[in-house]
């Protein structure tokens, strides 16, 4: 009888929990191992996958336990936890809200790291001045220097000079691709039975400052958060649904269409009438010099 109350303890303690969890975090869904849950004693985590009975973590619909917390942050708290290294993507602008998050969960080791280092040596290798979302091109500083001098012999001219000069970096060169998927229903070869559907979403490719130039807050860049500025992205969409308004603030960014193409495919709606949906992809591409 002795020997019986460790051994029921024991099971106890590892029933509640599988090998292998799923977790729903503010909507996104992670999967792993129970021993990652616990690789941090004293977390929030440990906490919540330590507890004898899983009855009072609360679950979503599908069973699978619930975290509202911000989804797309957790991944790199996940990752802390795996291997007890912080590993972020360049022009990471999402620091101190993930920051909070590591407070939340109580990895102190990973809150340390996240604080801003007022030395020089930086063990995560972040430079304060790599947040600069736009990088100068090797030839501005000579492009400068030239502007410089030549807005010094004359005043009129000089000015009308430097405001170019600011304009054109202001503005740089490059190309965004407008695409979208539409479809219609046609009946009997006959236009005037041709049922039409709205846009559903028109997507964005291209340099992410560049989209963000143009596009500003009508930007959905939830599909793709942590992209940095110089990097490119197929994933952005904007949220409207009018190619012309798309078109405007393309056209007032200085950007002017270059080429455009269209696929389509039919298929049947119904087996027992003769009405057909046709579906088509369309791409729109901008480019400013």
């Amino acid at each position: 009888m002795a020997l019986a109350d460790p051994a029921g303890c024991a099971s106890e303690d590892s029933a509640p929990f599988p090998d292998i969890i799923e977790l729903n975090v503010g909507g996104q869904v992670y999967i792993t191992r129970h021993p990652t849950l616990l690789s941090v004693p004293g977390s929030l985590l440990w906490q919540m996958f330590t507890q004898k009975n899983s009855r009072s973590l609360a679950r979503d619909s599908k069973g699978r336990f619930f975290v509202d917390r911000d989804g797309f942050l957790f991944r790199y708290i996940l990752d802390f936890m795996r291997d007890r290294q912080l590993v972020l993507p360049e022009h990471f602008p999402e620091r101190g809200r993930l920051q909070r998050e590591a407070e939340y969960f109580m990895l102190p080791e990973l809150v340390k790291l996240l604080a801003p280092k007022l030395s020089e040596q930086n063990s995560l290798g972040d430079d304060p001045c790599q947040s600069d979302p736009e990088e100068p091109s090797p030839g501005t500083d000579t492009a400068r220097s030239l502007g410089a001098g030549a807005a010094l012999p004359g005043g009129a001219g000089g000015a009308s000079g430097a405001s170019g000069a600011s304009g054109a970096e202001g503005r740089r060169a490059g190309f965004i691709t407008i695409g979208y998927r539409g479809s219609y229903t046609l009946g009997r070869d006959s236009q005037t039975d041709a049922k039409f559907r709205r846009v559903a979403r028109i997507m964005v490719c291209g340099k992410t400052s560049l989209a963000k130039e143009v596009f500003g807050d009508t930007l959905n860049e939830s599909r793709d958060p942590d992209r940095p500025p110089e990097r490119y992205t197929s994933r952005y969409y904007l949220k409207f649904t009018f190619l012309e308004q798309a078109f405007d603030k393309l056209a007032d960014a200085g950007f002017h269409m270059v080429a455009c193409n269209s696929t389509g495919t039919c298929a049947f709606a119904h087996e027992q009438t003769d009405d057909r949906i046709w579906t088509s992809y369309t791409e729109y591409v901008f480019y400013r010099e």
